[in-house]
């Protein structure tokens, strides 16, 4: 018979939720196999905890574990990272590499996050999956490996497969078993039993008296829907236990410590007009930034200078890039005609063969000159610092 306590005692997992018991069962029976597991949740539901459970009740136990953050490591170093590389098969590969996969032989290797994998990756992945087999980066040689896959995914890989961003074929052969942790919401339950285990854990890490909530706020907390799920549950446990002095928590601060506290289900299930005032407020910052960008570009219109005359080049290309002093490059874009040119401003610039630096010169010393020498004043209207200022000065020989 199974004894899930037990597995909860020695991993650490709290809650009697029958979801929770069901995919805990499950775990344990598919342990002893050697069957691929995809492991299904979202977010902050401790998914890390069951490829753990997997790996000590198999026959495996005394191999490799070892868990990778598929979503943490660049694309470009990926498959060095899981399959390894021979020297000088890239820049910077100054030494045979050995990858998880050829480390982990024997034993077990979780990989998280698995639908943040590039397609070529999970080519190669899925030539380990149905032969055993793959080739470091920068080799040919066919190398063997007798290791055990779970992975992990907090995204709709079905949605991922229809948007061509996973394959069809590796998402069936990594779904062997599903293993569907509940999130926290489905768990309602559970989530004092964990409050309470937070609070203790907090009180003794920060040697202070636990934390406690009245009825009113219980109630609060278990109504709430949790899209962090435990890990946000924690977070806001420790926040509460460290910042509030009465250690009696009223349901109107715990309110202070929640998004959106008075809803009890997920936006896309409340009412049409919840979902035209978000859509409302998302299309208003949309708004807000393209009335910054359009203020950003005309303050730059103001610092860039105008050319008297244009190259051939310039004129076929209609783009003109200037470096401006502070670190940030500017790229300034703009169409000019015959009579533009003519009509522009007195001031400007003889030659439009100039290069950046010289042009950066003729501003900085016009500058000077429109404001009679005064550096500070010079520094503002070039919408610079002044130690920006002074660098260029020193640079140019302005002084």
């Amino acid at each position: 018979m199974i004894d899930i306590q037990q597995i909860k005692q020695r991993f650490g997992i709290i809650g009697n939720s029958p979801l929770l018991n069901r995919e805990i069962e499950k775990t344990i029976l598919i342990s002893p196999t050697d069957l691929t597991v995809l492991i299904i949740g979202e977010s902050g539901v401790g998914k890390e905890v069951f490829p753990q459970i997997i790996h000590q009740n198999s026959s495996r136990k005394h191999g490799q574990y070892i868990a990778v953050n598929c979503g943490a490591i660049p694309e470009g170093t990926i498959d060095s990272e899981l399959f390894g590389h021979e020297k000088g098969s890239f820049t910077g590969a100054l030494a045979e590499r050995k990858g998880y996969f050829e480390v982990a032989d024997k034993g077990t290797i979780f990989l998280d996050e698995v639908g943040e994998l590039p397609l070529a990756t999970q080519a190669r992945l899925l030539r380990i999956l149905e032969y055993g087999e793959f080739i470091k980066v920068g080799s040919s040689k066919v190398q063997k490996t007798n290791v055990r896959i779970v992975a992990a995914t907090n995204v709709d890989l079905l949605k991922a497969i229809r948007s061509g961003k996973f394959r069809e074929d590796l998402y069936y052969r990594l779904n062997t078993v599903p293993i569907n942790i509940p999130p926290l919401r489905e768990r309602k339950e559970d989530i004092i039993l964990l409050f309470r285990k937070f609070t203790s854990d907090f009180a003794e890490k920060y040697t202070m008296p636990p934390i406690h909530l009245t009825e009113e706020a219980k109630s609060v907390l278990i109504k709430y829907r949790w899209p962090g799920n435990i890990r946000e549950l924690k977070n806001i446990t420790e926040r509460m236990s460290i910042i509030e002095q009465e250690r009696e928590i009223s349901a109107d601060v715990l309110k202070t410590y929640l998004v959106n506290p008075e809803l009890d289900q997920l936006p896309a299930l409340t009412n049409s007009d919840f979902d035209q005032r978000t859509f409302n407020n998302e299309r208003e910052i949309l708004y807000q930034i393209l009335f910054d960008m359009r203020k950003d570009i005309n303050d730059l219109k103001k610092i860039v200078p105008e050319f008297n005359k244009l190259s051939s080049q310039v004129q076929a290309d209609r783009a003109h890039v200037y470096q401006h002093p502070t670190d940030e490059p500017v790229q300034y874009a703009d169409e000019y005609t015959e009579e533009d040119v003519k009509e522009s401003e007195p001031e400007v610039f003889p030659t439009a063969t100039m290069s950046l630096n010289e042009v950066e010169k003729e501003m900085i010393r016009k500058a000077l000159e429109r404001n009679k020498g005064k550096r500070r004043n010079a520094a503002l209207d070039l919408k610079i610092s002044e130690r920006t200022l002074y660098r260029k000065i020193k640079e140019y020989g302005l002084e």
